[in-house]
């Protein structure tokens, strides 16, 4: 079959693959505008060569979040051919494969303004027209894969909101399990650890086999993060805007259906564990200009980079706290965006410096194709594909309107008093999920060339209602702390 990124969208001659290779079933993949990964199968002879083209007419965009009304709901998903991939699980079904899809109004030509995926395509033609006809993306996706996660009573829609809810981990690795014959591992001492205390070596193993052979993608790394409860993290090389974007999302479905295959619970919520480290998305990026990597400059004495990719950063710095709305998007982001945990909370920008949420990584000296910048704020909450068309944005705003980033700071942020933070002119990130959304209405200017108004007050809206129904539900640890009041 054709492998990403190497076939091609002629429609007869994918059918007629398909057909060769006894395919049964078609699975067609969309992510709405949440970043979640929805999937409609059809029998392989249901799929014509014209629907490359024109589009599968089954999708009703009313029942998607963030799409349509009920009154202007029939939407086609257009399979993009260059992402085939095989479906490893579940032979009894027969054959299948599945393709990742564009969204289109119905009766349309158009990219619906909507679609994630079709907002990160824009972002590529936004980024060609300034010059830069090709961007690479390498976002690093941690992950918690639990034995077990019980809800205290279970969220049945009532219960929850009168008697009360909690929530139990159970994770061979974790301190806290007494009984395990697993060895423990104690809060922060992950790092790198080797079997038998690092007890899912072989489960992360088996998702990397699995991700480079049947969905294409190459893998650089995989190991255990410093984080107890089997933290982990899976390296994908870098890749373009609109395919890395597609890859962070085979890899979430990955871990996901791999850990349930082995009866575990894979959990990419950014906090869920108290006294340790939460899940980040860091998310390494740069520029080119016909063939050349815009962000290197070999005579630059601080870390070899451009005048070019110090705008980038400054538009990044500039826009930090609007961006969180989008690349931290959930209530339980802002429990990992606080100091001690390697979570970056500043808003600075250093050289090989991890408490700045703008990082240069600097390993090596006169390598061009290696520059890049890692934003460190993301977590894998966020819908990787506005995530990765923002942060364009807002590095593009900086090489436009030319912000000078603040000078670099070369210490430990966390440790610098308030006063000294004030004279490097060093801010902090948002709090909660309710002041990053209040950022983002005063600070989304900079998001009009790639996201459509209605798009963004849609989000807003969804978001401003997650952080409402927080809001009102009284939360375990004030029992704790407040019975007695």
């Amino acid at each position: 079959m054709a492998q990403r990124g190497k076939g091609s969208n002629d429609g007869e001659a994918v059918v007629a693959q398909l057909a060769a290779d006894k395919v049964r079933w078609v699975q067609l993949f969309y992510t709405d505008v949440l970043g979640g990964l929805n999937q409609l199968d059809i029998p392989r002879g249901a799929l014509e060569a014209e629907m490359f083209r024109s589009g599968v007419p089954k999708l009703d965009g009313s029942s998607v979040r963030g799409f349509r009304e009920i009154f202007e709901s029939d939407m086609l998903l257009v399979p993009d051919a260059r992402t085939i991939a095989t479906i490893p699980w579940s032979p009894e079904t027969g054959r299948t494969v599945r393709f990742i899809c564009d969204v289109r109004l119905g009766g349309s030509d158009d990219p619906y303004d909507h679609d994630p995926r079709g907002v990160a395509r824009k972002a590529e033609r936004v980024l060609a027209e300034a010059g830069f006809d090709r961007s690479y993306w390498g976002p690093e996706i941690e992950f918690f894969v639990f034995d077990q996660v019980q809800l205290v009573p279970s969220y049945d829609g009532v219960r929850d909101a009168w008697a009360g809810a909690g929530y139990l981990i159970g994770q061979a690795e974790a301190p806290w399990q007494a009984a395990s014959a697993q060895p423990t591992i104690r809060f922060k001492e992950g790092y790198h650890r080797t079997p038998p205390t690092d007890s899912l070596h072989a489960l992360r193993a088996e998702m990397c086999n699995i991700l480079a052979d049947d969905f294409h993608i190459t893998m650089d790394a995989h190991h255990h993060e410093v984080a107890t409860a089997s933290q982990s993290e899976l390296n994908v090389r870098f890749d373009e805007l609109v395919p890395m974007a597609d890859h962070v999302q085979d890899l979430r479905y990955v871990i996901r259906n791999v850990a349930r295959r082995h009866g575990k619970v894979a959990c990419l919520m950014p906090k869920p564990i108290y006294g340790d480290n939460g899940i980040g998305m860091h998310t390494n990026q740069s520029l080119w200009s016909r063939g050349k990597n815009a962000f290197y400059d070999p005579d630059d004495r601080y870390a070899e980079v451009s005048q070019t990719c110090r705008y980038y950063v400054g538009g990044l710095l500039e826009h930090a706290r609007a961006l969180c709305a989008i690349t931290n998007p959930i209530t339980n982001s802002y429990r990992r965006l606080v100091p001690g945990y390697e979570a970056p909370v500043f808003i600075a920008w250093s050289k090989a410096n991890r408490s700045a949420n703008v990082r240069i990584p600097f390993y090596h000296r006169g390598r061009a194709a290696a520059k890049r910048i890692e934003y460190r704020t993301p977590d894998p909450a966020a819908n990787i594909y506005l995530t990765e068309a923002a942060l364009a944005m807002a590095g593009l705003d900086g090489i436009r309107r030319k912000i000078e980033p603040p000078p670099p700071v070369d210490e430990n942020i966390y440790k610098l008093a308030p006063a000294k933070r004030r004279q490097l002119k060093i801010r902090e990130l948002p709090g909660s999920l309710g002041e990053s959304l209040d950022c983002l209405a005063s600070d989304r200017d900079f998001l009009k060339p790639v996201f459509a108004s209605s798009l963004l007050d849609a989000y807003v809206e969804m978001k401003r209602e997650e952080q409402l129904e927080l809001n009102l539900r009284p939360h375990p640890y004030e029992f704790y702390r407040y019975l007695d009041v």
